[in-house]
């Protein structure tokens, strides 16, 4: 079993979409399409298997989106790398995966032995 975290931010921005007139809608948009795509069971997104949660990092202006049924938001009272390194810390052993492009998050969270993916794991480009 593993816990899914994903870099909202990071995850949003890769994609140029108008996200930037709207960071907390964009947000919400991708929590929703999280809870879509979370299967029942935890069978697997996107080839991850054994999901058990989901946890979407959120900071700035869309620390005010809210958790719905299958995704826990997690709004960073500061630096969202910082706080997902901080949960990826803390899952150690257990079993992480965490979603974003950003090469130093990454470095970051691979000393926890956290895996890691890209983007298009839980945004395809449209």
């Amino acid at each position: 079993m593993s816990v899914l975290i994903v870099d909202a931010a990071n995850v949003v921005g890769s994609v140029p979409d108008g996200w930037w007139r709207d960071r907390r809608g964009a947000a919400e948009r991708l929590r929703d399409r999280l809870a879509e795509q979370r299967p029942v069971g935890g069978e697997g997104i996107h080839g991850i298997e054994g999901i058990e949660e989901i946890v979407l990092v959120v900071e700035g202006a869309a620390r005010g989106v809210e958790s719905v049924p299958g995704v826990r938001v997690d709004p960073a009272p500061g630096s969202g790398d910082d706080r997902i390194v901080e949960l990826a810390a803390s899952l150690e052993g257990r079993g992480c995966v965490v979603v974003t492009a950003d090469r130093e998050l990454r470095e970051r969270v691979r000393a926890y032995g956290a895996q890691c993916l890209g983007p298009r794991a839980v945004r395809p480009v449209d």
